[in-house]
């Protein structure tokens, strides 16, 4: 709930610190005092728009903080999703600031936010209703959201399932239509990519294979060169016979000689790792002698490896992979007919499961319609509309959605004997008012947001029907926090909490003032809206007996 409200430099009001109670809190002070500035300022703090008078004359900022303490879980979870840090014991302190120039500063929990972030999280907070702001109840598109408020539970575990054949669906239609951008390719384009499938296949192209065959190719090209150094090197070796020759009479002479042993296994050794060297370098020579045309079938396919580079702008490997993209492609156009077929049957199952989960979406809200409009209409009947009658017509549309395929609209008449109209089409103020109060009623139970406002919707309504809609005022109390400007003493009595909003002359200025009333400024305040400007005593005893009666209720 709202807990606590500074507002600094805006309209008339310099400054002003309110600390709201639990229950019913409630807002009087003569016309004109102030009143709508502090709504105002409240929906300033939770994201709306100001004008160029908001910001106090010969101020530089107006500012406003709220603090809020959330005691649903749920919220605070919501909230958090947001990337809102949340204390643990559910506190939310938001700051806005918005200068003469026009710039504006929003803060929650001391980190900065857009306004639309703010909005979001207000969303959460408060629920504003006023003598003009009835938009969820005169948009029809908001009335299937407030009935499945009502029956949510019994809609979680469908609406659950209708998300996920949705995102099922969603996928389906993309296969569908990327099979259909494939097929939809001309026969000249398909004959294209088959001669460019069929370019690259008969080319049989290797990774690494260009580096090969030009190391290769630089090598043939000095070939006559190679050979001859070869061929020199091989008559040098021919050294090796003669020291085989040699070794003959190394033996000799160590046999005469014993000191000669070492050089002969040194000679030996020698002409060993000759003949071994001398024998690699022969089949070397051996190998040298090669196919004359080997360098011409290089150049050609270094050349055919280039040409096709040039043309398909890309090298080897990108080659390839390009090859096998045109490869999908072509298998996916030759089978796309038959794949489109599958994918057809399956989306008409999903359409089969879609409708089915939707229908059953349906059932529960019209189950949850009949017995909503019943609340309402009694609830109305209370409020001194003893002849409206309350419906919710239910329609199916031609397309399916997130919340199924249902439309909802409000549909109420007011007299005897008229017909039903759509809710939008009431002209009374009064009448709107108390349909929302006992929506709100209807449905205090099932909402989340734990805090309501109401600024002056007991508009076009007196006497009795003032009372019923403060007795119904104090039952939402129990459940969430009402903040309530009013005008009526039988609302005014009700109040959990009372302030006072007056405006007074300080210098040369006009500031606004809001004061929490003590038991005895509570009297005399009830009594003011029951006598007006002159209070008597029987106006005091009027209002001592209205406030006994309303606490006894």
């Amino acid at each position: 709930m709202l807990e606590h409200l500074k507002v600094s430099n805006v309209a008339l009001i310099e400054e002003c610190a309110v600390h709201f109670g639990g229950g019913l809190n409630i807002l009087t002070g003569e016309t004109g005092a102030g009143k709508s500035i502090l709504i105002d300022s409240i929906n300033f703090v939770l994201g709306s728009r100001v004008g160029r008078d908001f910001v106090r004359s010969g101020a530089e900022v107006a500012s406003v903080e709220a603090f809020f303490a959330i005691g649903n879980p749920d919220v605070t979870a919501k909230i958090a999703e947001m990337g809102v840090a949340i204390e643990e014991d559910g506190a939310v302190f938001i700051h806005r600031s918005h200068t003469s120039a026009g710039k504006t500063t929003c803060k929650i929990n001391g980190k900065t936010v857009t306004i639309g972030m703010l909005r979001e999280v207000a969303a959460f907070l408060i629920d504003i209703h006023g003598q003009h702001e009835h938009q969820s109840l005169l948009d029809p598109n908001k009335h299937l959201h407030l009935l499945d408020r009502f029956c949510q539970d019994q809609l979680a575990e469908p609406k659950s399932a209708l998300a996920r054949l949705i995102s099922d669906y969603k996928a389906l239609q993309k296969q569908v239509e990327s099979l259909e951008n494939q097929s939809g390719i001309s026969p000249d384009q398909v004959e294209f990519y088959q001669f460019q499938l069929e370019e690259i296949q008969a080319a049989n192209l290797q990774i690494d294979e260009e580096e090969e065959l030009q190391k290769r190719r630089d090598f043939l090209k000095q070939g006559e060169k190679v050979e001859a150094v070869a061929r020199g090197l091989a008559d040098s070796l021919g050294v090796v016979s003669d020291i085989g020759g040699g070794l003959e009479f190394a033996r000799n002479l160590a046999s005469l000689d014993s000191s000669k042993e070492g050089m002969l296994v040194q000679l030996t050794s020698l002409h060993q790792q000759l003949e071994v060297i001398a024998k690699g370098h022969q089949r070397y020579l051996d190998n040298l002698s090669h196919d004359p045309e080997e360098l011409d079938k290089i150049e050609e396919r270094l050349d055919l490896l280039y040409r096709l580079k040039q043309k398909y702008k890309k090298d080897t490997s990108q080659i390839l992979e390009y090859a096998g993209e045109i490869q999908e492609k072509l298998d996916l156009i030759e089978n796309s007919e038959a794949e489109l077929a599958r994918l057809a049957e399956d989306k008409k199952s999903l359409e089969k499961e879609i409708g089915r989960t939707c229908l059953l979406m349906s059932k529960v809200r019209k189950d949850a319609a009949t017995a909503l409009s019943a609340q309402i209409e009694e609830i109305l009947h209370g409020l001194g509309m003893a002849a409206a009658k309350f419906a919710i017509d239910i329609q199916r549309r031609k397309e399916f959605g997130a919340r199924g395929f249902d439309r909802a609209e409000f549909m109420i008449s007011t007299n005897k004997g008229e017909d039903m109209y759509p809710l939008s089409k009431i002209a009374s103020g009064g009448e709107m008012s108390r349909t929302m109060l006992a929506l709100k009623t209807a449905l205090a139970t099932y909402d989340s947001i734990e805090t309501f406002i109401f600024d002056e919707i007991d508009t076009g309504i007196s006497g009795r029907t003032a009372q019923q809609v403060a007795e119904k005022l104090s039952v939402i109390s129990k459940t969430h926090q009402i903040l309530c400007i009013t005008h009526l003493p039988q609302i005014a009595a009700m109040g959990d909490v009372n302030f006072l909003i007056e405006k007074s002359p300080q210098g040369e200025r006009t500031v606004t003032h809001v004061h929490k009333m003590a038991a005895n400024g509570v009297i005399q305040e009830i009594a003011r809206l029951i006598g007006g400007a002159q209070i008597t005593d029987t106006t005091i005893s009027a209002a001592e007996e209205m406030r006994k009666l309303a606490g006894k209720t």
